[in-house]
């Protein structure tokens, strides 16, 4: 009975310690987009409309305007797709944008330049911690207990909205 009573503290406390890592479950309901005004510098995650996060978000660090080229420092604005996720990221845990779409592509084509990539949503490394608000080199970052979040939350394939 005592050896019972162990193992039974001992399973709460690994689910519990579970709990507090970098990776969380999720049992809400489907986020079925995201949504990232450019310009209030919020990020929304939605199902079917309605707001089941908001977050304050740092951008690129010339944050107005699309994404033209590699090296821009602007955040991508349009229609994309969530396509990937980088549980060893350098910016804590991240999840990635499908920058460049063809438009993107076929603009930068025309204008002669690379239109870049890498697009992501994430964390803070500790080496920007206190940086200012738009410091990424494109990507939408929040903070690392609102990163583990939204990771836990975003699937692959949930279309993301950024709007200037």
């Amino acid at each position: 009975m005592r050896f019972l009573k162990v193992l039974m503290i001992l399973g709460i406390g690994v689910v519990l310690a579970g709990c507090s890592g970098k990776f969380q479950p999720y049992f809400g309901p489907e986020v079925t987009r995201v949504v990232v005004d450019k310009g209030a510098r919020k990020m929304y995650l939605l199902h079917h409309g309605e707001v089941l996060e908001s977050y304050n978000v740092g951008l690129g660090f010339a944050p107005e305007g699309h994404k033209g080229k590699q090296g821009d420092g602007r955040t991508p604005e349009g229609e994309y797709i969530i396509d990937r996720r980088n549980p060893n990221s350098e910016f804590y845990l991240s999840i990635g944008i499908n920058y460049p779409n063809e438009a993107d592509i076929a603009r930068a084509r025309e204008a002669g330049v690379d239109p870049g990539g890498d697009i992501f949503i994430h964390g803070r490394p500790w080496k920007n911690r206190k940086g200012g608000r738009d410091w990424t080199a494109g990507c939408i970052a929040v903070t690392n207990t609102e990163m583990r979040q939204v990771y836990s939350m975003v699937k692959n394939g949930t279309p993301i909205s950024i709007r200037p």
